[in-house]
């Protein structure tokens, strides 16, 4: 046998997106004008999906929120799952969240390069029950790296009920990041338990992605722990959304090996 032993992955390439289920709109109006998207399928779907795929190649780890599982309005496609076979990822899951009547399946997925030693689905508590974390853990033990991929509810007091619950289950593990639409900015205050009772740590810098026409708010994050160390924010101009995906490189601690 040759070689020496793999060389451990120093940098991890994260992107975060709420993809709508491929539904693109340029304003305000659009979210009347062309509502009728949100639950009948369209050609602009599949189009969006592969620039969405082509984008989303160039990560490592991928977090999607607002990803169709399977219904009407998507033809009965699991977008997740395209795009894992689009973008060659050899690991993926989803967590459905709220189904209606099949003619929506809103869910959160996952693209990985990496095989993942577990995925939890967590269900979040809300007035109005669906809403789901899902949870991938890469590596075992102590020093695996835990990812929460969450979309979080419009409403401030269901979110701090589910910030509550993320906190908790977070803990105090040193390798995290929670990943995702988050429905709120950090300068608001509402993600202040997380800061407080976990190892996750405040963003030097947000970035600014909704609306994708004229992005205004720091709504989406990619969240770390301090043992992750952030080396460059992006927010990629890819408009098939209401949001921009976001995109963080974090360098790796030598003792996380992916």
């Amino acid at each position: 046998m040759n070689g020496a032993a793999r060389e451990p992955r120093r940098q991890l390439r994260l992107l975060s997106f709420n993809i709508q289920a491929g539904f693109s709109i340029e304003s305000y109006r659009h979210y009347v004008t062309k509502g009728w998207q949100h639950v009948l399928p369209h050609p602009d779907k599949r189009r969006n999906l592969g620039e969405i795929a082509g984008l989303v190649a160039h990560y490592d780890f991928v977090a999607l929120q607002e990803a169709d599982a399977g219904s009407l309005r998507s033809g009965f496609q699991n977008q997740v799952q395209y795009l894992a076979d689009k973008a060659d990822f050899p690991f993926w899951s989803h967590q459905p969240n709220r189904k209606v009547v099949r003619v929506a399946e809103p869910s959160n997925g996952v693209l990985s390069r990496f095989e993942p030693s577990a995925v939890i689905d967590h269900r979040l508590p809300g007035a109005i029950p669906g809403r789901g974390a899902l949870e991938v853990q890469l590596g075992s033990g102590a020093n695996a790296l835990r990812i929460f991929i969450a979309h979080l509810a419009l409403t401030p007091g269901a979110r701090r009920r589910q910030v509550a619950y993320l906190t908790e289950a977070i803990g105090m593990h040193p390798h995290v990041a929670l990943m995702g639409d988050l429905n709120c900015t950090v300068e608001g205050g509402e993600l202040k338990p997380i800061f407080a009772h976990t190892r996750i740590v405040p963003p030097a810098v947000e970035a600014s992605t909704f609306p994708s026409w004229r992005p205004r708010r720091a709504i989406d994050h990619i969240l770390v722990s301090e043992a992750l160390k952030p080396l460059a924010l992006e927010v990629p101009i890819l408009r098939v959304s209401d949001h921009l995906p976001v995109a963080l490189t974090v360098e790796l601690p030598k003792s996380l090996r992916l």
